[in-house]
């Protein structure tokens, strides 16, 4: 704490977004840190979590696994080690041909849609929701969507699913999910990996072995199972020879309205960083920030939720870019709860956004009580066409389903621009192999 400028516990713990009973509950010897803000604590400090808590706190039931073997396990990769630190300018990035890519995990289509305007054409997305994939097909006919479990597309083969698949291909792209792994295994391999979705997506990836792959994930998986989840991932990318790098990006950065972070994975197959010595940088922040007044002009009618009447006349007393704290006391009781009295920031709650700044990360419902999206002016929250637009998704991407399908699908998605410009990072490594290739 004094390393970090910070002289009592109630200070770190308004530094935290805390009350003081939880730090003391945080800062307990009887206190389990793998259920708990020890992470946020962490962060906070600037520390290990072994410098803070005892080491009786890290205890776990392990059953019949081997904890030798899961202590070779942590000390086997240090994920930090594969964090990209450098970045390249992509705005003026131009794919020298049209790249080759099949996506995994497809969902509506942002992440194919923008690398579709970076300079890829799709020859297969795997996408198991039938309404996805009724958005996929509705808009662009002519895209392969494969609509079928991935674990059978993995067993099968997925050559078998695309007509005239090429040998080599340019880019595997895809967002699986983030699951914890057994660690029953003496290493971090793919056999570890079993009964996860990612396990699926790193076959493929061993059975396609594409120049190239981009994974895309939540944040949190960068401290997911105090990191191990993330070094089984990184591990078993190099198992199956690609040179890697993780970062996590701000979709705000990139042309989108919206402060949204997700973790991104790079590979390059190895052999191509031998023979033609390329390697990856990410894509440069663009310098800017767009605000809900910069997206939301003129923006087609459509359908929206509504909020329940009590519900409405509460959020009608808060003002542009306000939240409880700026309810009347009483009513603020009243409508947090329990909540009131637990102390900590909550800013979520009751959150009117404002039009000079930009929306908060969009989740499937547009009106949860904890992460509230009330628009500026209107005490409503966003429409469809009001999410689509803040996911950077044109007004022509349709979305053929009921509102609260659309919604779900728009809130999941990768925002277009932030694809888009992942995706020239990527064309530029492309277009590097294509030139040395040729020459």
């Amino acid at each position: 704490m004094t390393k970090s400028g910070i002289s009592t516990q109630k200070e770190l713990a308004e530094k935290m977004g805390i009350s003081k009973n939880q730090l003391s509950m945080l800062l307990s010897p009887n206190f389990n840190p793998i259920k708990s803000n020890a992470l946020k604590l962490c962060h906070t400090l600037g520390v290990n979590i072994e410098d803070i808590i005892y080491s009786e706190q890290l205890e776990l039931d392990l059953g019949d696994i081997d904890t030798k073997a899961d202590v070779e396990i942590e000390s086997t990769i240090n994920v930090f080690h594969y964090e990209g630190s450098h970045s390249v300018e992509v705005r003026d990035i131009v794919a020298a041909k049209q790249y080759t890519a099949v996506e995994l995990f497809a969902g509506a289509g942002g992440l194919a849609l923008g690398l579709e305007m970076a300079g890829f054409h799709s020859l297969g997305l795997v996408e198991i929701d039938k309404y996805a994939c009724k958005t996929l097909r509705k808009n662009r006919p002519h895209w392969n969507v494969i609509e079928k479990d991935i674990i059978e597309v993995a067993e099968h083969g997925i050559k078998n699913f695309i007509n005239n698949c090429p040998n080599d291909i340019d880019l595997l792209s895809g967002g699986y999910p983030c699951q914890a792994f057994s660690y029953a295994g003496k290493k971090l391999g793919l056999n570890d990996a079993r009964g996860t979705l990612f396990y699926y997506y790193a076959k493929i990836l061993q059975e396609l072995q594409p120049k190239m792959f981009l994974a895309e994930n939540v944040k949190g998986l960068v401290n997911h199972d105090n990191g191990k989840t993330l070094a089984t991932m990184l591990s078993v990318f190099e198992e199956i020879g690609y040179n890697v790098q993780w970062k996590v990006l701000n979709a705000l950065d990139y042309d989108v309205a919206q402060k949204r972070e997700r973790i991104f994975i790079i590979g390059i197959r190895k052999d191509l960083v031998e023979k033609y010595n390329v390697s990856y940088r990410f894509p440069k922040p663009y310098g800017y920030t767009l605000t809900l007044r910069d997206v939301l002009q003129d923006v087609p009618p459509s359908e929206g939720a509504k909020y329940p009447e009590e519900k409405r006349k509460v959020l009608e007393l808060v003002p542009p870019g306000g939240y409880w704290r700026d309810l009347p006391e009483e009513i603020a009781k009243q409508y947090m709860g329990k909540s009131y009295y637990s102390g900590g920031g909550r800013t979520g709650m009751a959150r009117r956004l404002s039009w000079d700044e930009p929306c908060l990360t969009l989740t499937c419902s547009p009106a949860q009580k904890q992460t509230e999206r009330c628009h500026p002016e209107e005490t409503r929250p966003f429409t469809v066409r009001e999410y689509a637009r803040i996911q950077s998704f044109p007004d022509d991407w349709v979305f053929d389903c009921s509102m609260n399908n659309a919604y779900k699908q728009i809130g999941n998605a990768v925002p277009v621009h932030m694809a888009k410009a992942v995706g020239l990072s990527i064309v530029k490594v492309l277009n590097e192999i294509n030139k040395k290739g040729n020459a």
